[in-house]
């Protein structure tokens, strides 16, 4: 049996023997693309090259790429372990032709490469093509047609509607018609029965398409339309996890050797057993063999769980993952952080990027394990509780052993003779917003147990919660208006800070409520933000008027120059002049960078590896792998050895050489950048710093003058961040800190040791407040005893209503939170006057707050922040108010005793 590395290897020399040119994956993260977050298809590396924005080295090039498809238009998320053949992680492997070849030999060679080299049966296959979109006004693929009949006869050519055969790889970009190549891996018996033509792109789990070939023809614009690209192109895609799968004859991708050693290593830890079957736990085992895949290689190329944007869609896959294994194989410790290193070692001929980071990637998943793993089990006994609650019954849950297998069983055999029930939107929010849980995750909960979460009502939630920054931060972009066909902009600006130039291309740009405008300009100085650098800003002459350049970004290689006006006569020539001394600030921090990160690895180790940065005119901030806080001595070295390699005054020498050159000199390369065949190579003493990098530099070390770290903090699991100056701005800080340093001496009357005197000073002010603190609570104690002794029943409730002195608002929870101790069944509620505010503090009893008129928050902010024109909040039983109207208090307790009476 072929394994998975020998069918990607024939897929490889296959197209070599057919004059392409292999090239490596690109990273799976996606950068200078705003309308991707990850790469998705094997052609989102080429697609400058398709659009006409960039010429492709090669007329024909082969890959493996990974892609990952867990967002936007492409989202497998939640198939993904249910089935067996839908992945979050994927290798795509792909042939492509810019303007050379189109479908007479991409369809020739598909059918060669899967009949004579792989040998699939050729009645095992069918194949779709695209029948036309009268709404579009796009006619038949007959040219498609007519090469496939010189294959396969004509009922094993299906046509197929605009969602199944005309590719697009997002909401606007590259597209075009296409043609599938779908196997049939059913039993003899069952194909006698019934023709494979029926299941074909019916979800058949064993009639599966295996190669899709793309004829690139036309570019969707923002507003829907279809335009023709100036040439054709060929993009075809093949999953190797299915291919695999056909080819060793198995009836799940899973049990393929892509996944089989991991799932393997998962039954050693977990002490379970993979039966291959629809059970919960063997769909545990194959949604953690599929997300570890997605997980290291995304961290690997440079993208960490968190919060926001990409880095929180890998976080959901972790945090899904971990689910799956608490629930199902019942293993409560991180788990997937030790797959890493057999995953490292499997890709390691094709993907090195893991093998060489394996331990940070371990470290970074198993501190998210972690984390998530210490609130999971909360998360989970609320959601017992919840469903338990609603459903009528009684759910044996606790914070340690929360929705057990057996409990889940009752509520579904409760729901066999009931009808569907739904999770309010404002449940599930809460367990997004406190606990951490994503949405899809919460779904996937109510899904096992026949319940439905309302959506609609958790959108709205969402709504509320972001509507402000989403409209703060909102932008409309209009299409470009095309002056001069131009591919990339020529980029000067290593050598020139001014150069004559002119518009090649604009669109209008409405960003937070104001227009605004891009350019790209045929000719230009500025450099564009990238590998951490800021864009340059500067001007644009043209004739008599003077354009404002703010800011320089790349988009899919364009240099996009940001301006708030256009100039009356696009078409006249220009003087583009780049800002010069924010650029030579900028240049320093960037060569300051670089001796930084030397510095690390030499003080640190060899495990130090750049993990992000920004370098602006005011400052730089490096993230690298470190799993410790840096000590002061540590920090003292890194900087004493900076200064040294400053003071030696080295040339930065900067050269343009192969990218195998480079790398055999040492040059250290960021995982996740994207480099082409030829590199710019800085070098600052080679055997001290030599890395690849586009960036602007100064001209030798000793122009930097003096470098001062401010700061060094953690980010995230494994990563540090040094935030640091050079030049001017380091000269400036110092001379701030030392200005700060004899002011607090003046104060002190210029001690001899300035340090212990500020520690005699703190040391008092402490004894102080700790005999404050006693005699507070002395009081405390008083007022406490006078509250208990007016306590008076209404309605069966107790009553506390009182005006108090005390000195601040804190005193006035610690006052609720002691009687809150001694009562039950009770509404407090406590004003005071503090140095001329308004404070309050309402506390009441759990079985009080279920009434939701009488809950903390709502009294705070309906009845009495308006009387004591304030504000305030908390939580449902205990809440604070601030504000002006002191005069008020009385009408404060006289209102919240009304709300009872």
């Amino acid at each position: 049996m072929k394994t998975s590395a020998a069918i990607r290897k024939e897929f490889l020399d296959f197209f070599i023997s057919k004059e392409h040119q292999i090239v490596p994956s690109s990273s799976i993260v996606i950068k200078n693309d705003a309308t991707l977050l990850f790469t998705n298809a094997g052609m989102n590396q080429f697609k400058d090259y398709f659009l006409g924005n960039k010429i492709a080295p090669f007329s024909r090039i082969a890959d493996t790429q990974k892609c990952l498809r867990v967002s936007g238009k492409h989202n497998d998320l939640e198939e993904v372990g249910v089935d067996t053949y839908h992945h979050t992680m994927f290798e795509m492997l792909g042939n492509w032709s810019f303007g050379d070849y189109f479908k007479k030999e991409a369809i020739a060679w598909s059918w060669e490469l899967l009949t004579e080299v792989y040998q699939i049966p050729k009645d095992r296959l069918y194949v779709t093509i695209f029948e036309g979109d009268a709404q579009e006004s796009l006619p038949k693929d007959d040219e498609a047609f007519t090469e496939w009949s010189k294959w396969v006869s004509e009922d094993r050519i299906i046509p197929g509607n605009k969602k199944d055969n005309f590719w697009e790889m997002g909401e606007t970009g590259p597209c075009g018609p296409c043609t599938e190549i779908h196997v049939d891996c059913r039993p003899d018996n069952e194909r006698q029965q019934l023709d494979g033509q029926r299941f074909v792109n019916k979800d058949h789990p064993q009639v599966i398409e295996i190669w899709n070939n793309v004829f690139i023809q036309f570019n969707r614009l923002k507003d829907g339309s279809l335009e023709s690209l100036p040439s054709k192109h060929v993009d075809t895609g093949m999953g190797l996890e299915r291919l695999v799968r056909v080819l060793q004859q198995k009836q799940s991708n899973y049990d393929t050797d892509v996944f089989t050693g991991t799932i393997g290593l998962t039954e050693d830890i977990s002490g379970k057993k993979y039966a291959r079957s629809d059970s919960r736990q063997d769909v545990a085992f194959r949604v953690i063999a599929d997300h570890i895949r997605a997980i290291a290689f995304t961290i690997a190329d440079g993208q960490l769980p968190s919060n926001t944007g990409a880095g929180y869609v890998i976080r959901r896959i972790l945090r899904r993952a971990v689910r799956y294994c608490y629930s199902y194989l019942d293993h409560k410790q991180p788990l997937l952080f030790k797959l890493v290193p057999l995953l490292a070692a499997q890709f390691e001929q094709v993907f090195p990027e893991l093998s060489r980071q394996s331990d940070f990637v371990q470290k970074v998943i198993h501190e998210e394990e972690e984390a998530f793993l210490r609130t999971l089990g909360v998360g989970l006994q609320k959601f017992s509780v919840y469903i338990s609650k609603n459903q009528g019954i009684t759910v044996e849950t606790d914070e340690n052993s929360p929705f057990s297998t057996d409990a889940l069983i009752q509520l579904q055999s409760k729901n066999e003779v009931e009808s569907q029930k739904t999770i309010s939107g404002k449940f599930a929010f809460e367990l997004n917003d406190t606990f951490g849980f994503p949405i899809d995750l919460t779904n996937l909960m109510a899904k096992e147990i026949g319940w439905i979460v309302d959506m609609k009502a958790f959108e709205l939630e969402m709504q509320q919660q972001k509507s402000r920054s989403r409209a703060a931060g909102a932008t409309d972009t209009e299409d470009w208006v095309i002056l001069i066909e131009q591919g990339s902009t020529d980029f000067v600006g290593y050598v020139k800070l001014e150069t004559s130039t002119s518009i090649v291309r604009y669109r209008k740009v409405n960003a937070k409520g104001k227009q605004a405008f891009h350019l790209v300009l045929s000719t230009t100085p500025f450099y564009a933000e990238s590998g951490g650098q800021v864009g340059d800003s500067g001007k644009l002459v043209i004739g008599d008027e003077q354009l404002i350049i703010t800011d320089t970004r790349k988009e899919n290689d364009l240099i996009i120059h940001y301006t708030d006006e256009l100039p009356a006569d696009l078409s006249a020539p220009g003087l583009a002049t780049v800002e010069r001394v924010k650029r030579k600030a900028i240049a320093l921090h960037h060569t300051a960078t670089h001796l930084l990160h030397a510095a690390l690895r030499q003080v640190l180790g060899n495990h130090v590896a750049q993990k992000g940065s920004l370098v602006s005119d005011a400052h730089l901030r490096f993230d690298f792998s470190h799993f410790a806080k840096l000590k002061d001595d540590e920090i003292l070295q890194v900087e004493k050895l900076v200064n040294q390699k400053i003071r030696e005054n080295i040339p930065v020498v900067i050269k343009q050489m192969p990218k195998d050159e480079a790398l055999s000199l040492g040059a250290m390369a960021l995982f996740g950048e994207k480099y082409g065949n030829d590199v710019r190579v800085v070098i600052i003493d080679p055997g001290y710093s030599v890395e690849l990098c586009g960036g602007t530099h100064a001209g030798a070390t000793g122009e930097l003058g003096y470098f001062k770290i401010k700061q060094e903090s953690a980010v995230a699991a494994g990563v540090r961040r040094i935030e640091a100056l050079s030049g001017m701005a380091a000269e400036s800080f110092v001379s701030e800190q030392l200005l700060q340093v004899q002011a607090a001496s003046d104060l002190l009357k210029n001690p001899k040791n300035l340090i212990k005197s500020i520690e005699d000073l703190l040391r008092e002010n402490n004894e102080l407040r700790k005999k404050s603190e006693k005699q507070d609570a002395g009081i405390l104690i008083e007022i406490k005893k006078q509250l208990l002794q007016k306590m008076e029943t209404i309605t069966g409730i107790h009553f506390i209503g009182e005006r108090v002195e005390v000195s601040n608002a804190d005193t006035l929870k610690k006052l609720c939170f002691e009687l809150k101790a001694q009562l039950s069944n009770f509404l407090v509620v406590l004003v005071a006057n503090i140095d001329g505010k308004a404070c309050v503090a309402v506390c009441l009893d759990d079985t009080l707050a279920d009434n939701k008129n009488l809950q903390a928050t709502t009294i705070i902010k309906q009845h009495i922040a308006p009387l004591i024109k304030g504000g305030g909040g908390g939580q449902r039983t205990l809440a604070t108010a601030g504000g002006q109207e002191t005069a008020n208090l009385q009408q404060v307790i006289e209102k919240v005793k009304s709300l009872i009476a």
